[in-house]
């Protein structure tokens, strides 16, 4: 099996992780294949080790978030980890129910229905850690936990992952990314 499949980045637009295999609908100079990241045809069973979705799940809808999750599963080998982020909607209710948010629920409509600044840019889910843990456990995945961003390899590149509110509050502010992990 190729070597370019063991790291998937899926749904990266802008984000370039040197090393990584890129997959998304645009085309960018970094993209390696351009395409759904829901169709993932072209790598076989089991050849990848880490299959990265950061803020991506959640534009699927509730009828086809679940398939996404089979196939992203399915290219992952034994022991391989599918590592997402999402916006946590727990976190984001909190924050706007507390009522310190500066400007209320502006501050957390991007989380929730997407940037709309394309035609992908739109949510179709949310997820909160219970939610989320039982549709990776129901899709195959033996273990799920939280990760943190900051020992990550990829720690260097600010993606969603690291969404903060305060935004970029990275010391004082909420993480409002549920980032889960699947291992198979």
């Amino acid at each position: 099996m190729p070597e370019t499949y063991q790291k998937l980045h899926l749904g990266c637009g802008v984000k370039h992780f040197p090393g990584w295999y890129h997959v998304d609908a645009l085309d960018y100079p970094h993209i390696d294949h351009i395409g759904r990241v829901d169709d993932l045809s072209f790598v076989p069973d089991g050849a990848s080790q880490l299959v990265y979705a950061c803020h991506v799940l959640e534009h699927f809808n509730r009828k086809t978030y679940m398939e996404a999750l089979h196939e992203w599963r399915r290219v992952l080998g034994q022991g391989g980890v599918l590592r997402l982020a999402v916006p946590d909607f727990e976190a984001c209710a909190k924050l706007y129910l507390s009522g310190t948010l500066v400007r209320g629920i502006e501050d957390v409509r991007g989380l929730m229905v997407g940037g709309q600044r394309d035609v992908y840019d739109f949510h179709g889910m949310v997820f909160d850690e219970p939610d989320l843990t039982r549709a990776l456990k129901e899709v195959g995945f033996s273990t799920v936990r939280r990760w943190d961003w900051t020992t990550t390899e990829h720690a260097d590149v600010d993606d969603y992952s690291q969404a903060y509110l305060p935004h970029m509050d990275k010391e004082n502010g909420t993480l409002v990314s549920l980032n889960l992990e699947g291992v198979v």
